[in-house]
Order: structure tokens, then C-alpha cells, then sequence
């Protein structure tokens, strides 16, 4: 399912046909034409192609013209505009049977999704999503959409979950189509995020590309992180931003704490390494760095250097410190120096915290080091981090009392006026990349913010994951992460119980064969009992789909 390559599907009646489609990312459009197969290498491409005329044929661009082709008359001639300068891996054709919807976005591009024969209501929703995020990376971007029109296409016969082809974005079925009356609102997210990702890619990735292959990760990265930016702005409903940390900051800390990890950066040799990289650690934790910049930086900065970036760059490629440049520029933060950090190291670091009563302030006392799914750092020289670290207290648990840049291995911070009931915590939103030990006396004071769900969800979900992971790598005893879990028995969120089932389930599997293997049991049910007694086994009337998710599960 590489270059120009045929794809198998079976029409409603049982019969096995194929289409032509192409897939060239990363070095197999020189499969299907000669060419300078690099990402630096741009150039116009005008492309006719001679199809049988019963099927349709697209391209990046729209037809300007259709013929009959003289040699043959069962056969036309369709030619496409000719493209802006770009890179050989985004030119893309398709020949096959397919139905479509379409509409036109308020800045008047055309949109299309094309979908197997007889499937067009299925197409639907991806349309929507469409029509929607079009208009909005044009305003995050201050940018248009560069091409007259965009078409999505679902294809039988495909390898990857979707590519980002410039004005002819392919697709997995199962990421493009949506049944209305038979799929879940889990297939609705999934398919949202998708069209999120490849479409913001017309702009960060087609519009201005990667000068090589090392700097995939901040293609990817950006794509995967602002896709959920996308879908919250698209449907806020989701709580989006509650299931990235479960879905990709969690993953990428479970794998980036492991010894055979690999820096997000990766030097690329020749092209044949270019498959290995695209790993969770390029995607998952590429999206959570990116997701801790934006945070650091501000959104009104972020922004303003994105537009920088893309208009100094555009039809062009770029590095990703020509990124960093155009973000330092707009923020007047040391963009570079935090970042490489994070990009050009493997691992996370770990935030030990102790706090003490001074008259009406609190001293905090952080020291980092590498986080190890193995234990305690023990090597010799131990890496740094310049940390970005968010404090709030329960004065204001959904605003930072206070952002610090944590550039060295220890330090002290005052926060002003905080009362000795008050709790107070590291790492507001889960959206800094390290994971947090409080001291048992800051971690007792969390106890009540958790019972009473004045922390916030996301922030409830961190600080259980952060527990059970210290708890796995031996550093904090499974007492303390048990005493935390007896305060989540009024847990609301899907999300969170989502994560806790799966921590409490790999305890459990731990201790299977052991002597506290029936202890384990009856503490799992204490805990998920009262949920378990809201929901019930059947449906309420009313009830909205999050119900059956819990069940399911």
C-alpha cells in the first residue's frame, strides 16, 4: 500500500472491484513518477490523468478540463490546475467509484467528502467537522486556505489512518465515515480529531514544510496537539481536553519513562529510517510539549508567532528552531533554550515537593530529577529540564497562583498569602510534561479537593496517574496511592474513572497470586460500589450517551 497502488473493495452486490490511489509519505512518490523525492525539493505539478469514463478521478486540485480520450472512447481525459510550489510526498490521485457530499465553507472553499457507493449519508459528519475547521485555522493562523477547494476521501486499502495530501486528504474508512444511526460518540471524537489533524496540516506541514525528515515530529506533534484545540472549539461538549491527557500525555510518559526511550528529535540518515519515528513518542509526547508551550507562552503570543512563521515561511521549508525563532520573537520568553530541552533529550523529569507554614506564606521547596518507570535515577551526570511549572491553591483551583520557569535543579518559591487550610498544587490542567511527588503532608492536603471535586477533573487525573507510576518504580508506597484512591468515591468524570480502573487493574493483576489478592478485590469494589449503585445495569430515560460508555466499559 505504497506509491501508486491498487486498493480491493466489494461493491453492494458482492462484487470485487479495485481503485487506483496513491500514498507517498515518506519516499514512495518516486514509485509512481521520476523525481527529486525530498521534502525540500518543491515544485509545480500539473496533472492529467486518462481514466475509464465511469469513474471519478481526483487530484490536489480542481479539473479545468475533461475530454474524451482519443484513442479510446470508453475512456476521458481530466486535467487539474496547476499546483502551488510543494513537496513531492503531497501529491496525490485517486481513481475509483465513489459517492460524495459537499458544501462550502463561510470563506468559500469548496468542501467534499467522497465515500464508497451508496455510503454518502455516512460522509456526513466529517463534512461538518469540515466546514467548521477550515474557517478556523484560517482566523488561529491569520492565514487562508490556499487551495480553491479540499476533498476527504475514504479509502478501503489503506496503511495509514490518514494522509495529509494537499487539497486530497485520504482516509481510513473508520476515520472518515459515520453511520447516524449506528456509530458511537467515541467513533464521532475519533473521526473529529482526524479531520482536525490532517486539515491543520494544509497549512503547518504543506503550506510550509519540514526541511527534513528529522523535524517529523514537530509536523506531527503540532498536528496532534492542535487537533484537539480544533474539536474543543468545534464541539465543547467533549471535555476534550480531559481525554488527552488519558489518550497521549499518560502514553507518552508510560513510554517515555522507559530506558529504551528515544528523544522526540530524532537525526535522520537516509529515508529508510524515516517509519521508525513515526511513534507514539513523536505524536503523543510531541503533542504534550507543544501543549506546554502554548501554556507557557499564552495564546495571544502563540498565535501571533504561528501567523510569523507561516507568512516568513510559506511555499517554503523550514526547521524546527526557525519555529522556535519566530515564537521567541513574538514572546520575548526563551523559546529555544526551554525547548531543546525537551526535544533533543529522551525522559521527563521528575518534581519533588515539600512545603512549609511561614507566618501567612507558603515556602515550597522543588527539586527535579529523571523520572524512571525503573526507579530512582542513578546514573552520573542526570539530565535537566527547564521545567514551566503552574502552582494553584484552593483559594482558586482553576487559575495559576503562580508560573515559574524552573531552570535548575532545586529552588524555592514563596507564594504570598496562603492560609494553613489552603492545599496547594503543581501542574494546573496536567499540562506540563513531568510527573509530581508532594511530601505526605501536601499530599493529605489534597485528600478533600478530590472528595469534593473542587480539583479539577483533569487535575484529579493526574495526580492519581502521577501516583500509581511512582508507586510502580518503587519510589512511593502503594499505601499512600491506595489512601488517595478511597477519596475518588465520588468521582463524576468518565475520563478519570476510565484511567483509575486501568491503575487499579494492573494492581490487581500484580497482586494476583499473592496473599492480598482478595484484599485488592474488596477494596477495588469499595471503591467503584457507589458508582456502580448511580448508574445501574439499564438505561435511564434521558440519559445522555456518556452513560453507556461507563457501562460498556
Amino acid at each position: 500500500m505504497k506509491g501508486f497502488y491498487r486498493s480491493k473493495y466489494t461493491t453492494p452486490s458482492g462484487e470485487v472491484r479495485y481503485a487506483a490511489v496513491t500514498q507517498f509519505e515518506a519516499t514512495d512518490a518516486r514509485r509512481a513518477f521520476p523525481c527529486w523525492d525530498e521534502p525540500a525539493i518543491k515544485a509545480t505539478f500539473d496533472i492529467s490523468l486518462v481514466v475509464p469514463k465511469d469513474r471519478v478521478a481526483l487530484s490536489n486540485m480542481n479539473v479545468i478540463d475533461r475530454k474524451p480520450y482519443p484513442d479510446d472512447e470508453n475512456l476521458v481525459e481530466v486535467k487539474f490546475a496547476r499546483t502551488p510550489v510543494m513537496s513531492t510526498y503531497l501529491v496525490a490521485f485517486v481513481v475509483g467509484e465513489y459517492d460524495f457530499v459537499e458544501t462550502r465553507s463561510k470563506d468559500g472553499v469548496c468542501v467534499r467528502v467522497y465515500t464508497p457507493v451508496g455510503k454518502a449519508e455516512q460522509g456526513k459528519f466529517a463534512l461538518e467537522v469540515a466546514a467548521k475547521t477550515l474557517p478556523f485555522y484560517k482566523d488561529y493562523f491569520n492565514v487562508p486556505y490556499p487551495l480553491p477547494k479540499i476533498d476527504l476521501i475514504a479509502i478501503a486499502d489503506f496503511a495509514a489512518g490518514a494522509m495529509e495530501n494537499w487539497g486530497l486528504v485520504t482516509y481510513r474508512e473508520t476515520a472518515l465515515l459515520i453511520d447516524p444511526k449506528n456509530s458511537c460518540s467515541s467513533s464521532r471524537q475519533w473521526v473529529a480529531l482526524v479531520v482536525g489533524h490532517e486539515l491543520a496540516h494544509q497549512w503547518f506541514g504543506n503550506l510550509v514544510t519540514m526541511e527534513w525528515w528529522t523535524h517529523l515530529w514537530l509536523n506531527e506533534g503540532f498536528a496532534s496537539w492542535i487537533e484537539y484545540l480544533c474539536v474543543d472549539h468545534c464541539f465543547p461538549e467533549y471535555d476534550i481536553w480531559t481525554q488527552f491527557v488519558s489518550a497521549d500525555y499518560t502514553r507518552a510518559q508510560e513510554l517515555d519513562a522507559l530506558d529504551n526511550s528515544h528523544p522526540i528529535e530524532v537525526s535522520v540518515g537516509h529515508p529508510s529510517e524515516v517509519d521508525e519515528i513515526f511513534d507514539a513518542i513523536s505524536y503523543s509526547k510531541g503533542a504534550s510539549v507543544i501543549r506546554m508551550l502554548h501554556d507557557y507562552i499564552g495564546d495571544k503570543d502563540f498565535k501571533k508567532g504561528m501567523n510569523m512563521y507561516l507568512t516568513k515561511f510559506q511555499q517554503k521549508n523550514a526547521a524546527t528552531e526557525d519555529l522556535w525563532e519566530s515564537l521567541e520573537n513574538a514572546s520575548g520568553k526563551p523559546i529555544a533554550a526551554v525547548m531543546n530541552t525537551w526535544t533533543k533529550q529522551m525522559g521527563f523529569p521528575l518534581i519533588y515537593v515539600e512545603a512549609e507554614q511561614v507566618e501567612d506564606d507558603r515556602l515550597l521547596r522543588l527539586s527535579q530529577k529523571k523520572f524512571c518507570a525503573s526507579g530512582s535515577y542513578v546514573g552520573e551526570d542526570c539530565p535537566q529540564w527547564m521545567v514551566p511549572i503552574t502552582i494553584s491553591t484552593s483559594e482558586d483551583p482553576n487559575q495559576a497562583k503562580l508560573k515559574i520557569l524552573m531552570d535548575k535543579p532545586e529552588m524555592n518559591v514563596v507564594l504570598k498569602n496562603v492560609k494553613p487550610d489552603q492545599w496547594v498544587k503543581l501542574n494546573l490542567g496536567t499540562v506540563g510534561f513531568y510527573r509530581t511527588q508532594y511530601s505526605s503532608a501536601m499530599l493529605e492536603s489534597l485528600l478533600p479537593g478530590i472528595r469534593d471535586l473542587s480539583l479539577p477533573p483533569v487535575d484529579r487525573l493526574g495526580l492519581q496517574n502521577d501516583l500509581f507510576s511512582l508507586a510502580r518504580a518503587g519510589i512511593i508506597s502503594t499505601v499512600e496511592v491506595l489512601k488517595v484512591m478511597e477519596a475518588f468515591v465520588n468521582e463524576p468524570n468518565y475520563t478519570v474513572w476510565s484511567d483509575l480502573s486501568c491503575n487499579l487493574g494492573i494492581l490487581s493483576t500484580l497482586l494476583s497470586h499473592t496473599d492480598f489478592y482478595e484484599e485488592i478485590q474488596e477494596f477495588v469494589k469499595d471503591v467503584f460500589s457507589p458508582i456502580g449503585e448511580r448508574l445501574g445495569w439499564d438505561p435511564k430515560p434521558g440519559e445522555g450517551n456518556e452513560y453507556t460508555k461507563w457501562r460498556k466499559n
